[in-house]
């Protein structure tokens, strides 16, 4: 069933927020220009605004009313830029101060999901001094080693031996102070994209590489995204709700991602929450849109409408005809 709008909302001037100061600017330059373009095809008086090369001032000065955040990782995806423009005032898209912060901490989010009796992968925080021979005896091989507060798989390697766990932690150390080592889960990897409080359909991903890493991501063209995912209706409405348990937890707002794995015991491994998803023509949350009937345009739309300040959600929710994202 379509999930078009019925009644296109209107807004004041909107800033599309893309680029910034992250490793991963080439991809949020890419989201923000395709945002760009679906929000002013809809009419939407909506411009360019990358805070790398203007000052924040400048979204007060030039009028603008909200800002679609199509930033990602550091300085945008990690609660800088939402505590700045909450202390100017303007709505903005997706997660709050608190939850953006958590969120990009896979570190925390690992404790609070622990905590809370969410399943994740062991993990083991690493440092120059790590016992590499111990660390293999706790967490088994293969190891996936990574930055605490980076997206995108950047610096994030596979370890398939002892002596590589240097060498990973390393490259991992080059882009956070904080290196965490997790254990390697066997089975599928999927991803649920959440939207205004509701799972979209699970996506399955199946990459030739050792991990779905940067490259997989955003470059090749032999990544598969399987949707429907081809779990059993019950199955996926299981794991739908799950991952919005784990998202929800973070204090996780508008819209997001969360990242998992089902083990081939069936049991899901939570792996993080992505407050910023990607929106490319790679990215995971317009293709799971588009298999629920919604088009990127309105997609990006009702992320628009769902924009916060504070507690506070702007605007009304989008009517749907009906549909049911889920």
């Amino acid at each position: 069933m379509s999930a078009t709008l019925q009644h296109p909302p209107e807004f004041d001037k909107v800033a599309v927020m893309l680029g910034g100061r992250s490793a991963e600017r080439e991809v949020s330059l890419k989201s923000g220009s395709m945002v760009l373009s679906a929000l002013k095809s809809a009419g939407v008086d909506a411009h360019a605004f990358d805070p790398a090369q203007k000052p924040l001032d400048d979204l007060t000065r030039e009028g603008f009313a909200r800002v679609f955040i199509a930033l990602h990782g550091r300085y945008g995806e990690d609660g800088t830029i939402q505590g700045a423009l909450e202390l100017l005032g303007i709505p903005y898209t997706g997660s709050g101060v608190l939850a953006s912060a958590l969120a990009m901490d896979k570190m925390r989010t690992k404790l609070l999901w622990l905590g809370a009796g969410i399943s994740t992968p062991n993990y083991q925080q690493l440092s120059d001094k790590t016992d590499s021979e111990a660390l293999v005896r706790h967490l088994g091989l293969p190891i996936m080693v990574k930055p605490a507060s980076e997206g995108s798989s950047i610096g994030m390697s596979k370890v398939l031996r002892v002596e590589d766990v240097a060498r990973a932690y390393a490259l991992a150390a080059s882009h956070d102070k904080m290196v965490i080592a997790e254990q390697f889960i066997e089975g599928t990897e999927l991803t649920a994209g959440i939207l205004d409080d509701a799972p979209l359909p699970l996506i399955r991903l199946e990459t030739p590489h050792d991990f779905y890493d940067y490259d997989a991501k955003y470059l090749a063209n032999d990544t598969r995204y399987i949707v429907p995912c081809g779990l059993s209706r019950q199955a996926e409405e299981d794991l739908q709700a799950q991952a919005l348990r784990a998202y929800s937890l973070l204090g996780c707002r508008g819209w997001g991602r969360v990242d998992l794995m089902l083990a081939r015991n069936g049991r899901p491994y939570f792996l993080e929450v992505n407050t910023s998803p990607g929106m490319t023509d790679h990215s995971l949350v317009p293709m799971a849109a588009r298999e629920a009937g919604m088009s990127f345009v309105d997609l990006c739309l009702r992320i628009l409408v769902l924009a916060g300040s504070g507690s506070t959600v702007a605007g009304s929710k989008v009517a749907t005809g009906g549909a049911h994202v889920g």
